[in-house]
């Protein structure tokens, strides 16, 4: 056998077995690498993506938070605003009424001086007449002086 045939037959099969492979075999591997490159690529993009997301999350989150914080201040102020508008009108309500009861109890007693007073005045007249009685040693007709009577009782 010769060894330059060899070599050259094997050489030939050689570049035959390269051609075959590349215009064969190497495209749909080639493919197959640059789908699965594509692949990864698009699994990063998309991890990217996620993880800018999350991000968005967490911020649009802590401004959530925040709105609901001033939100529930602010409902705590309103409470307490409402609480103090209610304890200031309960107030004025209770002036109100003390006034009324305090204005009720003086026409109450400004009527009971006025009663006693008139109480008081019939005493006198009576112990007038009585007095007078016993002075002149007669009676005196409480029904016929009336008008003296009445006259006194203003009098006094």
């Amino acid at each position: 056998m010769n060894l330059n045939l060899t070599i050259i037959s094997q050489s030939l099969v050689m570049m035959v077995f390269v051609w075959f492979c590349m215009r064969f075999v190497w495209p749909p591997i080639m493919n197959s690498i640059e789908a699965r490159r594509k692949q990864i690529a698009d699994g990063l993009a998309a991890g990217d993506r996620a993880e800018k997301a999350l991000q968005d999350a967490h911020v649009e989150a802590g401004v959530l938070v925040k709105e609901a914080r001033d939100q529930a201040s602010e409902i705590v102020d309103q409470g307490s605003q409402r609480r103090n508008q209610i304890v200031d009108q309960a107030k004025q309500e209770a002036v109100l009424e003390r006034e009324r009861q305090v204005a009720s109890a003086e026409a109450e007693i400004q009527q009971q001086t006025t009663q006693a007073r008139e109480e008081l005045r019939k005493q006198v007249a009576m112990l007038t007449v009585s007095g007078a009685e016993k002075l002149i040693e007669k009676e005196i007709d409480p029904a016929v002086h009336q008008a003296l009577l009445d006259k006194l009782i203003t009098e006094i």
